[in-house]
């Protein structure tokens, strides 16, 4: 599958999802939609399609947005020195959509890698895990657990 920005995506985008994605906006804590999701399945970039992060990485963090210890696929991310809002960050972009996502911070947890990637849901499309081969992402199966 190829992944990329075009502008029929970019099109589609809510307000919302335009503005945290090519704007590199933020949700505010406690809004996304997919916060205390628990299904089974992955995330993927609402503008590429490209996988991003299962729900089998996916943990509670209490920050206010999901958050998740890996990328399904690390070549799908960008990570980029981010020294907006008077802080030094690093900033999380979808590789092949450009898409801003979010950033990743060392305060996960230790036993999983101790990485805590805090994504925007509005940069993301869930895809649940029985849906995920009829849309072409098949040979992520294997990461995603079963969940019930």
């Amino acid at each position: 599958m190829t992944y990329k920005k075009n502008d029929a995506a970019i099109a589609q985008l809510t307000p919302e999802q335009f503005r945290v994605t090519q704007e590199n906006g933020t949700e505010r804590p406690g809004s996304s939609e997919y916060l205390d999701n628990k299904e089974p399945g992955i995330y993927v970039d609402i503008v590429s399609g490209e996988p991003l992060f299962a729900s089998s990485d996916k943990y509670e963090s209490g920050c206010g947005w999901p958050s998740f210890t890996k990328p399904i696929d690390k070549g799908n991310l960008n990570e980029l020195r981010d020294k907006s809002h008077g802080m030094v960050r690093t900033e999380v972009r979808s590789a092949h959509g450009d898409s801003h996502l979010g950033h990743v911070f060392p305060d996960g947890p230790q036993d999983r890698g101790g990485l805590r990637y805090c994504i925007n849901s509005a940069a993301l499309r869930f895809v649940p895990r029985d849906q995920m081969e009829g849309e072409g992402y098949g040979d992520y199966l294997d990461q995603v657990e079963d969940i019930g």
